[in-house]
């Protein structure tokens, strides 16, 4: 009675934090609760405190549950944080190595009580059961003289209630925690050594006993464990031992219940995947092959049942074993024809399609395999059924028809549903295409052209253009076309010639005139080749313009676009007629529609004749630009500062596609208009010194003037570069930076037609741009300027490749190399990104040989790394490596996200390159900076050893591998997040806010 209650006492804080976590408590009392339970988990006593806890019958299921995860958590180096019952599943908390704090001779303690508690509860609950056994097998993987691991363990739980799905459960976790052993601290030859010991040797054994289980246990067939168990270890088992035995037909049995037939049909599908290699699994295949052919009336059973998860599951069986086998079928088309009958009956009959999805992958692969000459004669025999497909694809695409009026809500209000179709469609579009391969782009135009004057023809005579009737049989092919639109050859003349003119009769109805515009944008390349249609065509395009529905204006827009693009030497003689078009119709449209209509205009423009450039110019953007600035008068809110920044990115438009070839000795026609709206364009970005969206717009246009214009630009420069210069001191925006980077790439050293005086101009206009950047970096932390902070180490990485030199040999250098190592504490990784790239550019030039091949002599050859460069580069490391050396490490261990551990790393390789002992050094000054118990005993002195060895032996990549190691186990030691970390850590910050 005394050591029961010294039991309860000894645990009760632990329930009564479990309680407080559940209850309606005050935001403190959590807090304080989740931290004596975040306390407790990481201490010794929790290995005491967890099994009597698991032990006592007093104790609540949600205090069990509690207890075996935090259990499970210590065993397998993970503690769970402490929240409510329903979270307790999910979130298995912070990695730490809490197995080091138990002596060697308590692990066999450990292992018999959890054996007991498995036996306990061998019979449920299943949350902590499983737990359990996830207990057991890390402490298996890790406890490397247990060696009769699975003996054990079947001999404990033979003959309780549920042992035998205790032994499953224990069984199918084991493989699956070898697989995640990585994140246990053990090296990968132990975890080698210890996976061949607990599976590779076990298999047998392993297989036998499920052979057994089968074979005893009338519940076999409907018992989903015995198939998630198979699943776990076809890793080890061959799969041709599974399907020779019993297993096989159990597993077949199974696919008729309706408990086991998700499992089943997962296990079945995970056979399949080992018979990929079908030259080598050829006999288990034709095993398989007529047993999954038998289950083809499942499919008829499903769609007149309406099981959608039966459906969904029979589709699986037959496409992912067309997957596996798909080369068979290419080459044995006759043989595995009925395989390739049975995916498309399920998508003939998936009516709701819900299951057709799982087909796609099935249908890509096959393609790719009979568009091969050495399968035409495949490619012919199953030609009958892709065109059968054709037919089933373009009905799936019909929209739903509405059971109370043409114009109801087609998805009954259900916008999740809509979207999820959409997306669909457009997936069926691509199979559509993989048709078009096998069969050929005129069979399969002719089914959407003979659908469509079918429709003509049944019911033409009654629609008007508000009530279509039956307009989803219309409204489908007029897709198909769109989507099969990219197959098709500009030369094509068979069913082109005749669907056209049939597209643009098609009546106002809002679906039908945006599917009908949307396809016509798609023949726009046909069309250039074939003049006598574009008139029909940009007519009934623009007449879209003035429909009432917005999708029908945005496809007139997108379509515009196009006819502009491609047919732009068709058009050139009408920029007129597009003037007044454009100037009608600009205001009327959203942002998006506004930039494709200029796209097409612009295409046109940029071919009229070069006398006609200037003019053409002036004619669509002059007006353009009287609304920017009258916009500008009063743009006092973020929507008018949008509306101009809008209008801004039309202008860049036409200056990106407006861009006439002149030789260098010739004066630019589009130079000409720049120089007109560079000072309008320069008051606007004075004007607005704080809006992004405007700043941005007017830094785009300017770099786009230097990128498209070139050297042509080059009276242009001083101005520029005074704009550029005095907008980023006044706005302190990146985008300004982001536009002085395009003048570093086309005006920098040895560029061509660059004079040494426009190069030299240019690089001390960088240096001024530097010392405005430090000066704000001075004064504002660099969590204030990522965006800033990102385009400025772009920018600076450039000046390094085209001005080596100069820039590493400048008195702004070291602060600029300063600036970098200090935005090294940002947590975004773009930034991040670029500083690690400006560090690892710089420390590349400590050698004898520049990086860059743009580093060239006058005979094209490069030249050797000035000696100034070099030493240059080795006084920064000097002046600054410890610094370095410690946001690199600390970076890696704690907060640099995952993309940053090459860069990260190559910079630690390049120290230690340079300077190995003083870098080994720095590596033992950021170690002694750590928190107190953060490293195990031994870990510095082990690692500080293995760097100096590899030192002496000047194997400075494996001392990057040593660091790499390290560190990430640090990591996952101490910071990482392990099943839901994250939001457990959100959920303290937000109890404690």
């Amino acid at each position: 009675m005394a050591s029961s209650q010294q039991a309860s006492e000894a645990f009760a804080p632990v329930l009564s934090a479990l309680s407080t976590m559940q209850s309606n408590s005050s935001r403190p009392q959590k807090v304080q609760a989740h931290e004596y339970l975040e306390k407790f988990q990481k201490s010794s006593d929790a290995w005491n405190v967890t099994h009597k806890i698991l032990q006592s019958t007093g104790a609540t299921v949600e205090a069990k549950l509690f207890a075996a995860t935090t259990l499970k958590g210590k065993v397998r180096s993970a503690t769970v944080s402490a929240m409510c019952f329903a979270s307790l599943l999910t979130f298995m908390g912070q990695i730490i190595y809490d197995l080091d704090q138990l002596p060697n001779e308590a692990l066999a303690p450990l292992r018999d009580s959890l054996i007991s508690l498995l036996q306990l509860y061998s019979d449920g609950p299943r949350p902590i059961r499983t737990q359990i056994c996830v207990c057991l097998a890390s402490l298996a993987i890790q406890y490397t003289s247990w060696k009769d691991v699975l003996p054990m363990i079947g001999n404990a739980v033979q003959g309780s209630k549920g042992g035998g799905d205790a032994l499953l459960e224990f069984l199918r976790i084991l493989p699956e925690e070898v697989t995640e052993g990585r994140k246990i601290n053990m090296t990968e030859e132990e975890l080698s050594n210890r996976s061949q010991e607990l599976l590779e040797q076990n298999s047998t054994q392993v297989l036998n006993l499920l052979i057994s289980y089968a074979q005893s246990s009338s519940d076999a067939a409907v018992n989903p464990r015995l198939f998630d168990c198979i699943s776990s270890w076809l890793r080890e088992i061959p799969a041709a031992d599974v399907v020779n035995s019993p297993l096989l037909d159990t597993m077949i049995a199974a696919l008729g219940n309706d408990t086991s037939f998700e499992m089943a049909v997962d296990c079945m599908c995970n056979i399949y995947r080992d018979t990929r290699d079908v030259d080598e699994t050829m006999g288990v295949i034709q095993t398989l092959y007529p047993k999954i052919i038998a289950l083809r009336p499942k499919i008829l059973e499903a769609a007149e049942t309406e099981d959608t998860d039966l459906m969904k599951g029979v589709t699986r069986l037959f496409a992912e074993a067309g997957e596996a086998w798909v080369v068979l079928i290419a080459r044995l088309p006759g043989n595995f024809r009925s395989l390739v009958e049975a995916v498309l009956e399920c998508c003939m009959r998936d009516n709701d399609r819900d299951a057709i999805s799982l087909t796609f992958i099935f249908w890509y692969e096959l393609k790719q395999y009979l568009t091969l000459d050495k399968y035409a004669d495949a490619r012919t025999s199953l030609a009958d059924l892709f065109s059968q497909l054709v037919d089933i694809m373009i009905k799936h695409l019909e929209f739903p028809t509405p059971d109370n009026g043409d114009n109801a809500d087609l998805f009954d209000g259900d916008r999740e549903q809509e979207e999820k179709f959409r997306e669909f469609r457009h997936a069926m579009g691509d199979v559509l295409k993989d048709c078009c391969e096998v069969i050929g782009i005129t069979e399969c135009l002719s089914k959407a052209y003979n659908l469509i004057q079918g429709w003509a023809q049944r019911y033409a005579s009654q629609a008007t253009d508000e009530k279509v009737p039956h307009w989803q049989q219309l409204e489908a092919p007029l897709f198909s076309l769109r989507a099969m639109g990219r197959m098709v050859d500009p030369e094509e003349s068979t069913v082109l010639p005749r669907v056209v003119p049939l597209i643009v009769t098609i009546p106002e109805h809002e679906k039908l005139k945006f599917q009908a515009i949307m396809a016509l944008g798609r023949y726009t390349e046909w069309t250039s080749q074939h003049p006598e249609t574009l008139e029909a065509q940009l007519n009934y395009v623009i007449s879209g313009f003035n429909h009432k529905s917005q999708e029908v204006v945005q496809a007139a827009a997108l379509a515009f676009k196009f006819l502009g693009t491609d047919c732009h030497r068709l058009l050139g003689g009408h920029i007129v007629q597009l003037h007044q078009f454009y100037e009608g119709v600009l205001d009327k449209l959203k942002p998006t529609s506004q930039e494709e209509v200029t796209e097409g205009v612009a295409a046109i423009v940029a071919v009229q004749p070069m006398e006609k450039i200037y003019e053409s110019l002036k004619m669509f953007c002059d007006p353009v630009m009287r609304r920017i600035m009258s916009l500008a008068q009063n743009a006092m809110d973020d929507v008018r500062q949008k509306a101009v920044a809008d209008y801004l990115q039309l202008i860049t438009i036409f200056v990106q596609l407006v861009s006439p070839y002149v030789a260098p000795s010739e004066p630019n026609p589009a130079v000409k208009y720049c120089q007109e709206i560079l000072p309008p364009l320069a008051m606007i970005a004075t004007n607005f010194p704080k809006s992004s969206p405007i700043l941005e717009r007017v830094c785009r246009s300017w770099r786009y003037m230097v990128i498209s214009y070139r050297i042509a630009m080059a009276p242009l420069l001083p101005t520029l570069a005074q704009n550029l210069a005095h907008g980023f001191q006044a706005s302190r925006q990146g985008c300004f930076l982001w536009a002085t980077d395009a003048i570093i790439r086309e005006f920098s050293e040895g560029a061509e037609y660059v004079d040494h005086n426009t190069s030299e101009a240019v690089y001390q206009f960088y240096e001024q741009q530097v010392v405005v950047f430090l000066r704000i970096l001075n004064e504002l932390s660099p969590d204030e300027l990522p965006d800033v902070i990102e385009d400025f180490f772009r920018l600076a990485t450039d000046a390094v490749r085209f001005y080596p030199t100069k820039t590493i040999c400048s008195s702004l250098a070291t602060p600029t190399f300063e600036a970098a190592i200090s935005a090294l504490s940002l947590q975004q990784i773009d930034p991040l990104i670029a500083a690690l790239h400006f560090i690892r550019d710089i420390l590349s030039f400590a050698g004898e040989k520049p990086p860059i091949s743009e580093f060239n002599g006058s005979d094209g050859k490069p030249l050797s790394n000035p000696p100034e460069v070099q030493t240059a580069v080795k006084q920064l490391l000097v002046s600054l490596g410890p610094l370095l050396v410690q946001r690199i490490l600390t970076g890696m261990m704690f907060s640099f996200p995952e993309e940053c551990f090459p860069d990260a790393s190559a910079i630690l390789l390049a120290s230690f390159g340079l300077m190995p002992q003083q870098s080994a050094e720095w590596v033992q000054s950021t170690l002694q900076l750590l928190p107190t118990g953060s490293l195990k005993a031994g870990e510095s002195n082990r690692l500080m050893k293995g760097i100096s060895e590899k030192i002496q032996k000047g194997e400075m990549r494996k001392v990057r591998v040593l660091l790499q190691d390290f560190t990430n186990a640090y990591r996952r030691r101490n910071v990482a997040p392990r099943e839901g970390l994250g939001r457990l850590e959100a959920m303290r910050f937000r109890f404690s806010g």
